[in-house]
């Protein structure tokens, strides 16, 4: 027969400031998305006066359909999903081969080679010689632009290095005596085991390329059919802001787009995407090392 637990007045003042302070947590965490999505279908004028919090005041789609009737959008709404996915694969491959090879131990150059990964950290090239060394590789006007300069990032290779290196060796070395190479430790060892900073490194990479709009300006500007979303959205949201010196003169025009609508209208369409992927990749942030596997 269970005994019932005997509650405490201190127990019972301990979850209520737990549950107060979570309740304060989640309020001061989503207000700032549930304000731009208020503000977003909101009326541009009328944001410009303040006040609005949790609900529009005066309800429009005007902000929306100014920036989804760009004729280029869809377009660069294909190029984005593309440069996305195909950049977080070859990347996250990438990245984790690498990582994989300089955490072996019988690689004699693995710190020397990761010292030369790290000072790229710290050391950059600049603009100007970054651009020129586009240009000889002929890679100004190609979609592969927004592939190759960045297949392999120091810093998502340290992260999945440290993970593999957290993991058993017996794993590794039993399936050597087992007659096993390199590529298929990797494949059916390392990388089902690695699942969940690989998850992880996959969310930072996706959100890194669905972000990004100045490769597109600098190396692919003068290419509609290479462009992304990032930067037509940027391009909109400058001529709106030119545009904004006006707003004083349309005391009483109705549905008007300003810099402030615009710019929470296309906050929360560039967002989106990226708040659908992340709960199928949350499970995997807190998720065990070598669940199942062997014990030492």
């Amino acid at each position: 027969m269970k005994t019932k637990k005997h509650i405490t007045k201190a127990d019972l003042v301990f979850d209520v400031v737990k549950w107060m302070f979570l309740v304060l947590f989640v309020i001061a965490t989503l207000y700032p998305i549930l304000n731009t999505l208020a503000v977003s279908f909101n009326d541009g004028l009328d944001s410009i006066k303040g006040g609005i919090h949790l609900w529009p005041r005066q309800f429009t789609l005007k902000n929306y359909t100014t920036v989804l009737q760009k004729d280029t959008l869809i377009q660069a709404s294909i190029i984005t999903v593309a440069r996305t996915a195909i950049g977080t694969v070859v990347q996250l491959l990438a990245t984790a081969l690498l990582a994989y090879v300089l955490s072996r131990k019988e690689f004699i150059f693995r710190k020397q080679i990761t010292v030369l990964y790290v000072l790229t950290m710290y050391l950059n090239a600049g603009l100007i010689p970054n651009y020129l060394l586009i240009r000889n590789l002929n890679l100004l006007n190609t979609f592969s632009v927004y592939i190759l300069p960045g297949m392999v990032s120091a810093f998502n290779m340290i992260v999945i290095r440290t993970y593999i290196n957290g993991l058993p060796d017996s794993l590794v070395e039993s399936a050597q005596l087992d007659g096993a190479k390199y590529w298929t430790i990797f494949w059916r060892i390392i990388m089902p085991l690695a699942t969940p900073v690989l998850a992880t490194v996959a969310l930072f990479i996706a959100v890194g390329h669905w972000n990004s709009w100045f490769d597109a300006m600098l190396y692919n500007g003068f290419n509609k059919d290479l462009t992304t979303l990032q930067y037509e959205l940027m391009k909109l949201l400058s001529a709106v802001t030119n545009q904004g010196a006006n707003v004083e003169s349309m005391k009483n025009a109705q549905n008007v787009v300003t810099p402030m609508s615009v710019r929470a209208a296309t906050t929360i369409i560039t967002s989106l995407p990226i708040i659908c992927l992340y709960p199928f990749l949350q499970r995997y942030f807190v998720a065990g090392l070598t669940i199942g596997g062997v014990k030492e």
